[in-house]
């Protein structure tokens, strides 16, 4: 019995099923080529110096929690904390006695401008505002910072581990801000706090309405600031739209073409993922609690406010929506919108519960002794019927700084597991004769008051080699 010889497919039906075949195959190629956005892009390259096992005996110490331990001591090693208290064991470790000192943690400063303000103070070191467009979020600050400023050893000297440096004020959204850790290094990377979260910097009030008011451009009133906020979380709220449709469609394999990359959007974007947090350069009262309902109304979190003059108006607000305020003792009536300040105006709003009061410097010389500006607000609180601590003000430089960055978790108090971010104090640190005579950054000393290789010196300050005529010729 003969085999049957299936029939040939007619050349039509064959030439579709092969066209078919490579149009699986190049949708299967294109579908591996997915477009993504780089959210680290300039990731940090920060390696601690080299770390110390350390014993620091009989000393006072501010766990930053609101505890006060006295004679005790604390235990690093790997570069954390292992334990706080007394009579810890000596075994393996180097022992430094600190009696009659204070121990606190590294203080960390939330809104400063070192190395894109830097000394010296020139036009052509002038890096930190971005004054092109009143909506400036593809900026980022990092891509100014100049590590060689002088700054950053004086603030060392100070006491300061960890900051936050942010653009400045002349914009309604002045761009990134970046976290870094307070070392020597010859790049920004090099001092990039792992995986802390972004900032953005926003501005209320007079600065942008100002800037561009005085061009005749929109902002020129606060209205205009509002609706320019508006405009630019619409815009956001669309790109966010857009993005996550591409990202759903191309899940069950729809090949659909990507949208097109903004780098402003793509920072606002971030803040409504919630992987950005807002800073606000914001002082009344009225105007936080529009910049409150501005989150509400595009879903996202408002972030701190910085400056805060009439935080205390609101602080129940504030503590409310979990909002931090980072507040000056002293800084008021340089223009209108700071005109209605109190000195207690940290502790009101600390005096509430679940609140987040932070003291920050925006100076590169309050930077130097943001201790002694939480010691200025302490003293006078207290003249006026508060009844606070060196336990209480060290929160508002150390973990409730710490929070409002997002890096509570890691720094902020001398907590077992965290970075031994500490600073030894001669004396309390809240005294105007208070210096940090050692300073461990991820239990790595920084600074030594009296140990000059421990007193890092910007390369800009070394100067230039002196020349022979010869040498010259």
């Amino acid at each position: 019995m003969s085999k049957r010889i299936p029939s040939l497919l007619p050349i039509s039906v064959l030439a579709v099923t092969i066209s078919l075949a490579l149009s699986g195959c190049l949708q299967k190629e294109v579908q591996d080529k997915k477009i993504t956005i780089n959210k680290n892009p300039y990731p940090s390259t920060y390696i601690p110096v080299p770390q110390q096992d350390l014993l620091i005996k009989n000393a006072t110490v501010l766990t930053g929690t609101g505890e006060r331990l006295d004679n005790a001591d604390v235990l690093v090693k790997n570069g954390k904390i292992v334990q706080v208290g007394t009579s810890l064991s000596t075994e393996n470790v180097t022992v430094i006695d600190a009696t009659g000192k204070w121990i606190t943690p590294g203080i960390i400063d939330v809104h400063s401008h070192l190395g894109v303000y830097p000394s010296p103070s020139v036009e052509s070191h002038q890096d930190g505002n971005e004054m092109t467009s009143p909506v400036t979020a593809n900026v980022w600050v990092e891509h100014s910072v100049w590590p060689q400023d002088p700054g950053f050893q004086t603030a060392r000297a100070g006491g300061i581990t960890t900051l936050q440096i942010l653009p400045g004020s002349g914009n309604l959204i002045g761009g990134r801000g970046v976290t870094l850790r307070n070392v020597p290094s010859v790049s920004v990377q090099g001092m990039k706090f792992p995986d802390a979260p972004y900032g953005m910097k926003m501005a209320c009030g007079e600065n942008p309405k100002r800037v561009y008011g005085s061009r005749k451009e929109l902002p020129s009133t606060r209205m205009g600031n509002m609706a320019g906020y508006r405009a630019a979380w619409v815009d956001a709220t669309e790109y966010k739209a857009a993005w996550e449709k591409y990202e759903a469609n191309y899940a069950q394999g729809k090949n659909p073409a990507a949208p097109k990359r903004d780098l402003a959007l793509d920072t606002l974007k971030s803040v409504l993922d919630g992987e950005t947090l807002i800073h606000n350069h914001c002082y009344k009262a009225d105007e936080m609690t529009q910049m409150i309902d501005l989150g509400k109304e595009f879903n996202y979190h408002s972030g701190t406010f910085h400056h805060g003059i009439e935080a205390y108006k609101i602080a129940d607000k504030l503590a409310e929506n979990g909002n931090c305020a980072a507040m000056w003792p002293d800084w008021w009536g340089f223009k209108m919108e700071a005109y209605d300040m109190i000195h207690e105006n940290v502790a009101i709003v600390d005096a509430v519960k679940n609140s987040c009061a932070v003291v920050h410097s925006d100076s590169g010389t309050t930077i130097q002794r943001l201790n002694q500006e939480a010691g200025k607000i302490m003293y006078r609180a207290n003249e006026n019927g508060f009844s606070l601590k060196e336990e209480d003000a060290i929160k508002w430089i150390t973990f409730n700084a710490a929070k409002s960055l997002g890096i509570d978790d890691q720094t902020g108090s001398l907590t077992s597991g965290k970075k031994a971010d500490i600073v030894v104090w001669n004396k309390n640190p809240f005294s105007v004769y208070a210096h940090a005579e050692q300073v461990f950054v991820d239990g790595g000393k920084v600074y030594d008051k009296f140990d000059e290789s421990y007193q890092a010196k910007s390369d800009f300050l070394l100067g230039q080699p002196t020349t022979t005529s010869a040498e010259q010729n």
